[in-house]
């Protein structure tokens, strides 16, 4: 592959732009397949054994790592174990425990209302649709559809940073409101594919198509990208910015 944007690419870029949208569709659900061959093993990234946990978790990761939150949680869930240990916490103590997390005051604050929410309303336990959990505290609509699709096997589209970045950079919609980037790129595939979909694309937001330098010479989608260029176009440049444990894989996958 050349280190420039060849008259090829530029061709590639000009149909993309002026395609229809069952041309749009098939793009969409062929960038989707690609996903699935360079992640066949995606998933959530947050460590969990029950729903509640896998709220928690998804609540203490709001401007925090994954692997951060995965080194919090085991002394976490260990402590707390339900929804009564959280309604009836010490504040301070819980504190304590999420502190890594950062925001933890706040974080808190979610976690004893959260708690204390599922004991008076749902016996302690977590309902299952995305109407009541958005009522409850802390539980946004990105964190209902993490916890819908990954507890309880409900289709959702999860539209963090890395998936709203990059479906505007494959043209998939232009919207930057997250509930219109759902319902916009929900509306390419089918509900089936949702919840899978929303792990290969922030997969390859954390691995590839990073916010400043994406690895756009080692990547797998280069072909159907009309973003392809951001960042460096030499392969060897490129293969270097390219991380996670599926590199070796990823980089097969594209000849390097």
């Amino acid at each position: 592959m050349p280190t420039g944007i060849s008259a090829a690419r530029k061709r590639k870029n000009r149909a993309i732009a002026a395609e229809t949208r069952i041309g749009l569709v098939r793009r969409a659900r062929r960038i989707n397949r690609t996903l699935a061959e360079a992640f066949p093993g995606a998933h959530c990234e947050l460590d969990f054994t029950t729903p509640l946990e896998l709220a928690v978790a998804t609540i203490l990761s709001a401007q925090c790592t994954d692997v951060r939150v995965n080194l919090t949680t085991p002394a976490l869930f260990a402590k707390y174990r339900s929804a009564y240990d959280y309604a009836q916490a010490n504040r301070v103590e819980l504190e304590e425990y999420i502190r890594a997390t950062g925001f933890y005051r706040n974080k808190t604050s979610s976690l004893m209302g959260l708690g204390q929410a599922l004991v008076e309303k749902y016996d302690g336990e977590l309902p299952h649709t995305l109407d009541e959990l958005v009522k409850l505290p802390g539980i946004g609509r990105k964190t209902a559809n993490v916890i819908l699709g990954n507890a309880f096997d409900v289709p959702g589209i999860t539209v963090d940073t890395h998936f709203g970045r990059l479906v505007r950079r494959w043209q998939w919609t232009d919207e930057e409101d997250p509930v219109k980037v759902e319902h916009a790129v929900g509306a390419l595939f089918e509900r089936k594919d949702w919840t899978m979909l929303s792990h290969r694309v922030i997969f390859q937001g954390r691995r590839v198509c990073h916010a400043r330098k994406p690895a756009c010479g080692a990547c797998v989608l280069a072909d159907d990208c009309p973003s392809f260029g951001l960042g460096p176009t030499d392969p060897a440049v490129a293969a270097e910015l390219v991380k996670g444990p599926e590199r070796e894989h990823l980089l097969n996958m594209v000849g390097l």
